[in-house]
């Protein structure tokens, strides 16, 4: 039995680990690595090939940011963050803003298609038109 979801695991997977691995890195080294994660969750949106879709793998590829924010990569938590609700409006936020930068890679890769399509249909139309039939 072979299931196809629509899914292209292979971006989900590396955008996964790039976004962790580069708050790794900045848990490591350098602070300015943090908002290159997001490069990550991108690339997991841009795979997809569809908006929804990239929206959904965006807000599941940011799951291991979760679970570096709970472990302290992202920082120290205190007052109203280390109650139940707090935790959970945590992995919300990060959900949420996962999924809105999944939905932006998946919006960019529809909007490069769509200028690909246009670029050639222009190019079927003007002064090179008798040469390109040949």
């Amino acid at each position: 039995m072979r299931y196809d979801l629509g899914i292209d695991v292979k971006s989900l997977v590396f955008g996964a680990a790039i976004a962790a691995a580069f708050i790794i890195f900045g848990y490591l080294y350098w602070d300015w690595f943090y908002p290159f994660s997001a490069i990550g969750l991108l690339y997991a949106g841009y795979g997809q090939r569809d908006i929804k879709t990239g929206t959904a793998i965006g807000a599941f590829a940011s799951t291991p940011i979760i679970a570096l924010t709970f472990q302290g990569y992202l920082g120290h938590f205190d007052g109203f963050f280390l109650t139940e609700s707090g935790i959970i409006t945590v992995a919300i936020i990060i959900l949420l803003v996962g999924a809105f930068v999944g939905f932006v890679g998946a919006w960019a890769k529809r909007d490069r298609i769509k200028a690909k399509e246009e670029f050639e249909k222009k190019q079927k139309i003007g002064k090179n038109k008798k040469k390109n039939k040949k």
